[in-house]
């Protein structure tokens, strides 16, 4: 008998230490992310982002003719596939061209939006 009450009281007291470093590891988890909140610094965006880029005819057709960064021209290339609904409803992950994206995308009528980045890199000096 008391080998059994010496076991059973090892086992709670394993329990007991795990729940005290889950709530322990939980509250230094806690802090850590209001110190990073805190901190204030802005993180500074890669320069090869911000270098402006010339778009072809192609591309032109879809953002603009003018130079701009890799960055905006993300973001005006997602305003114009958002505009015109060229979205795959189902499967939201791909992008269903129009004439002028089927330019851009080589001919494919559908394409991955990652995908899409590396065909979009393409039609940018």
């Amino acid at each position: 008998m008391p080998a059994k009450k010496k076991g059973a009281r090892k086992g709670a007291r394993k329990g007991a230490r795990k729940g005290a470093r889950r709530k322990g590891a939980a509250k230094k988890a806690g802090r850590r992310k209001a110190a990073r909140k805190s901190s204030g610094r802005k993180r500074a965006p890669n320069p090869a982002f911000m270098k402006p880029m010339q778009p072809d005819s192609a591309l032109a057709a879809v953002v603009g003719d003018r130079a701009m960064p890799r960055t905006e021209i993300t973001k005006k290339l997602w305003q114009y596939i958002k505009r015109n609904g060229l979205q795959d409803q189902k499967e939201r992950r791909m992008i269903n061209a129009d004439d002028r994206l089927r330019n851009v995308f080589g001919g494919k009528r559908q394409v991955s939006m990652f995908e899409m980045t590396k065909l979009v890199n393409r039609h940018m000096s």
